[in-house]
C-alpha cells in the first residue's frame, strides 16, 4: 500500500532502523519500520498493568533490558524457557500530519498482545502467527511518543489456539513445538489518506479451452473521514513490467464515515495476455488498485486447481508431488525468520523435491509464500487447531478465536497462487461428532471468505477405525489428508476404499533419526511399525514408503514430517530439547535422508546408456532421461543438464516419456558428475556416472 506522505519522516526512520529491517521483508513498500533497539522486561507477577509500566512515569533506568526487535525472547539465553507476560517499550519522534491516518502494524506476535501509546490503551489481539493492525492517529503527539506492548506466550492452559488440551491425560497438554514468545515479526507504521485501500482479493479464472481468463477483484476501502464518500477506483495490470490493455467494469457504492466497503470489479484477458502459472513456469502478474492518492499493489497468478477422479489437477493436468512440513525453528533464533533463513530453507526444500506441502500447523512468514509464487511451489496453509478436544471444538469462544485467526490468515494469503488449499486443523478428534461438526462448519465459514481454494484437514484417525465414510470428518474435504507413520500400504488402501473419489495426500509421514519411538502416535494407530530409527534407516524408510506410494495412483502427495529438527517441550523430546524428525539437522546440515529424498522425489530419472570413443578419439556419453510416470509425476519443461560447466537442454517430456541425450566428454576421469536443474534454477538431481 502506498501513500503520499512526508518523505523526510521516512528517511529519518530508515536511516535509524534500516540495518535491522533489511533482514526482514516487509510487504508494504513505504512502511516505516519500528525495528532496532527496544526496552524489555519480564513480568512474571503480572504487575505491569497495575504498576502502569506502559506510562512515561515508569523509569527505564536499570529496570529494562535492551533487545533488538523483531525479537523472540524464548531464544534469548537470558529469558529461555520463560512462559508468561513480558513488556516491550519504544520511544520515537513524530510530527503530526494533517489529513492522514497512521496505522500501526504487527506481522505476528506470540501470543496475546496489549498495546498502549502515550499512556493510553490502543487495543489487544490474540493469536500468534497472523498479522493485525490499529489506527493510532488519535493517540500520537508531536515530538516524543512512547509505544508499550505487553506480550504473553502462556498457551500451556486450555483456551488458546494453539494450546493445551482439557482432557486431563498425562503428558497430553501443550502442542508439540516450543511456545516461542515475543514480537517475532516486523513492527512498522504506514501513513494513509483518510480514505485508503485496506485490502484486495484477486480472483484470476482461466478458461483452459479458449486460453482466456476473467479477472475479478474485491477491493476493500476504509473511510476514516467524517463524511460518507463514493470513491472512484482504477486498476492497472502488468506482466513482466509491461502494461496490459483491458477494460474494467464494476460498482461504485457509498461508504459511510468510519466504515469499510467492498467495491467489486471485473475484466477479461485475451488468450495473448494469458500466461498460466505452474510449478516450473511460475508466471506472475502485478495489479495496482487506485483509490484517490492511495495505491495498493499485489501480485497474482492465473492457474486452475481442481480435484477430479481421485486426482489433483493443475491447469487441467494431473500431478503428484512430494512435500515436507517446515517447523519455524532455528538455533539462536527460535521462531524468528530473517530473510536469509527463509531463502535457505526454500532452496533446500525445493532441491529436496518438496513441491507440495502443508508447511506446518500455523502461518509462517509471508516471504516464504512470495518465494513459492516466484519459483513455483504448492502450499496448503493451516490455522492452529492442533488436536483440539471435543469440548474445545464445541466451545463458542474457541470457535470464535479460530475463525478470527483463520480470517487473518486467509486475508493475508488469498492472492498467492502458490496457496492452493486451506486446512482447518491437524489431528483433532475427527471421529467424534464434535470433530465432524467442526470440519463441516469451519469449511463452510472458510468458503465464504475464499471459495477459490480447496479445503482439507490432517486426520490421524483414518488408518483403520472408520468403517463407513460418514463415520469420519474427511467426508467434507476436497481431498483427504492423512498423518500416517506405519503400515502405509494397508492404510492407504483402506482410505481409498472409504473415499474412492477423493485423492489422498499423506500430510505427515516419516521416521526419527534416532532410536526412539513416538509414544503419542501409538494411541492412534492399530499397527505400530518397528522402525530402527537411525539416520541410515531413516534414509531407507524414504525409499521403502515411496515404493508403496508408487503403486497407488490416487496418492497425490507425501509431505515428510519434518524438513528440519525442532525444539519442543513435549514428552518424547530428546534431552537436548530437539525432536530429530528432520532430513536436515537444526542448523540445516543435511542428513543421509536428504540425499535419498532428493533422488526419490525428483520428477526425472537418469541412467547411463553407453560410453563410446570414436575413431577420432572423441568420447561420447549417452544417457536416458525419463519423466517419472508413478510418483512424483508431472510434465517436464525447460529442464537442463549441467556437466563439466556446460548446459544441455532436456527435451520436454510428459510423464512416462524418455529421451536419450548424447554428451561429449573430455578428459579421462573414470567417474563424472551430472546435475539436472529446473528452469527456475533449482537442482533436482545429481548423479555420478561410471564411465568404465
Amino acid at each position: 500500500m502506498t501513500s503520499k506522505f512526508s518523505i523526510l519522516s521516512v528517511l529519518i526512520f530508515l536511516c535509524i532502523y534500516g540495518n535491522t529491517s533489511a533482514q526482514y521483508f516487509i510487504k508494504q513498500p513505504n512502511a516505516i519500520p519500528l525495528h532496532g533497539e527496544w526496552s524489555f522486561a519480564l513480568d512474571p507477577a503480572e504487575m505491569g498493568v497495575p504498576g502502569k509500566w506502559f506510562t512515561d512515569k515508569v523509569s527505564q533506568a536499570g529496570r529494562f533490558d535492551k533487545v533488538t526487535v523483531p525479537h523472540c525472547f524464548s531464544a534469548d539465553p537470558r529469558y529461555e524457557f520463560y512462559t508468561g507476560t513480558v513488556w516491550y517499550r519504544k520511544s520515537f519522534n513524530w510530527k503530526q500530519l494533517g489529513g492522514k491516518r497512521i496505522i500501526l502494524h504487527f506481522d505476528a506476535v506470540y501470543y496475546k498482545t496489549h498495546i498502549w501509546l502515550n499512556n493510553k490503551k490502543v487495543g489487544e489481539h490474540e493469536g500468534g502467527y497472523t498479522p493485525f493492525s490499529f489506527d493510532i492517529t488519535d493517540f500520537l503527539s508531536d515530538g516524543n511518543n512512547l509505544l508499550a506492548v505487553s506480550v504473553n506466550n502462556n498457551t500451556w492452559k486450555p483456551g488458546t489456539i494453539p494450546g493445551a488440551k482439557d482432557n486431563n491425560d498425562v503428558n497430553d497438554a501443550f502442542m508439540g513445538w516450543a511456545n516461542y514468545g515475543g514480537l517475532i515479526r516486523p513492527v512498522y507504521l504506514t501513513i494513509e489518506p483518510e480514505v485508503y485501500a485496506d485490502n484486495i482479493k484477486i480472483e484470476a479464472i482461466p478458461d483452459l479451452e479458449k486460453g482466456t481468463a476473467v479477472l475479478k477483484t474485491k477491493f476493500r476501502i476504509h473511510n476514516a473521514s467524517r463524511d460518507a464518500v463514493t470513491p472512484k477506483t482504477g486498476y492497472a495490470v502488468s506482466f513482466k513490467d509491461k502494461p496490459l490493455v483491458m477494460k474494467w467494469k464494476g460498482n461504485s457504492s457509498p461508504i459511510s464515515a468510519g466504515q469499510s466497503g467492498i467495491l467489486e470489479s471485473e475484466t477479461s484477458l485475451t488468450a495473448a495476455q494469458v500466461k498460466l502459472w505452474n510449478l516450473d513456469d511460475p508466471n506472475l502478474y502485478q495489479l495496482k488498485a487506485f483509490i484517490g492518492t492511495d495505491t495498493l499493489t499485489a501480485n497474482f497468478g492465473i492457474r486452475k486447481v481442481e480435484v477430479k477422479n481421485a486426482q489433483l489437477l493443475l491447469n487441467g493436468k494431473p500431478l503428484k508431488l512430494a512435500g515436507g512440513n517446515r517447523v519455524v525453528d532455528y538455533p539462536g533464533l527460535g521462531s524468528l525468520e530473517p530473510d536469509w533463513l527463509i531463502e535457505k530453507d526454500f532452496r533446500m526444500m525445493k532441491e529436496a523435491g518438496m513441491e507440495f506441502q502443508r508447511l506446518t500447523h500455523y502461518t509462517p512468514s509471508e516471504y516464504f509464500y512470495d518465494l513459492a509464487d516466484k519459483y513455483g511451489m504448492l502450499i496448503i496453509t493451516e490455522a492452529g487447531n492442533w488436536q483440539l478436544t471435543p469440548n474445545q471444538m464445541n466451545n463458542d469462544s474457541m470457535r470464535t478465536k479460530f475463525r478470527s485467526q483463520f480470517k487473518e490468515m486467509a486475508e493475508r494469503d488469498w492472492n498467492h497462487p502458490s496457496v492452493i488449499a486451506y486446512s482447518v486443523g491437524n489431528e483433532y478428534m475427527s471421529l467424534h461428532d464434535a470433530g465432524k461438526r467442526w470440519t463441516k462448519d469451519m469449511i463452510t465459514y472458510a468458503r465464504e471468505l475464499d471459495p477459490t481454494r480447496l479445503y482439507t484437514f490432517a486426520s490421524m484417525f483414518l488408518n483403520s477405525m472408520p468403517k463407513k465414510p460418514e463415520d469420519e470428518a474427511s467426508q467434507y474435504v476436497d481431498f483427504v489428508s492423512t498423518n500416517t507413520y506405519g503400515n502405509h500400504a494397508k492404510v492407504l488402501d483402506h482410505i481409498h476404499a472409504l473415499y474412492p473419489e477423493k485423492p489422498i495426500l499423506i500430510s505427515e509421514w516419516g521416521a526419527r533419526a534416532d532410536n526412539k519411538g513416538e509414544f503419542w502416535r501409538e494411541k492412534t494407530r492399530s499397527d505400530i511399525h518397528d522402525f530402527n530409527e537411525s539416520e541410515v534407516a531413516q534414509a531407507q524408510h524414504v525409499t521403502d514408503v515411496v515404493n508403496e506410494i508408487r503403486k497407488r495412483p490416487y496418492v497425490i502427495g507425501a509431505s515428510w514430517w519434518t524438513y528440519n529438527d525442532y525444539q519442543s517441550r513435549y514428552h518424547g523430546t530428546n534431552p537436548n530439547g530437539y525432536r530429530p524428525w528432520g532430513i536436515v539437522r537444526p542448523d540445516r546440515t543435511p542428513r543421509p535422508a536428504y540425499k535419498t529424498y532428493q533422488r526419490e522425489m525428483s520428477p526425472v530419472a537418469l541412467e547411463k546408456v553407453s560410453f563410446k570413443t570414436s575413431d577420432q578419439g572423441e568420447h561420447q556419453l549417452t544417457v536416458k532421461v525419463t519423466a517419472r510416470n508413478d510418483f512424483p509425476a508431472y510434465a517436464i519443461q525447460g529442464y537442463y543438464i549441467q556437466i563439466s560447466g556446460k548446459s544441455i537442454n532436456i527435451p520436454n517430456l510428459i510423464p512416462g516419456e524418455s529421451k536419450e541425450i548424447v554428451i561429449p566428454i573430455r578428459g579421462f576421469d573414470k567417474n563424472i558428475s551430472i546435475y539436472i536443474f529446473k528452469p527456475t534454477g533449482f537442482r533436482v538431481l545429481d548423479e555420478t556416472i561410471d564411465l568404465k
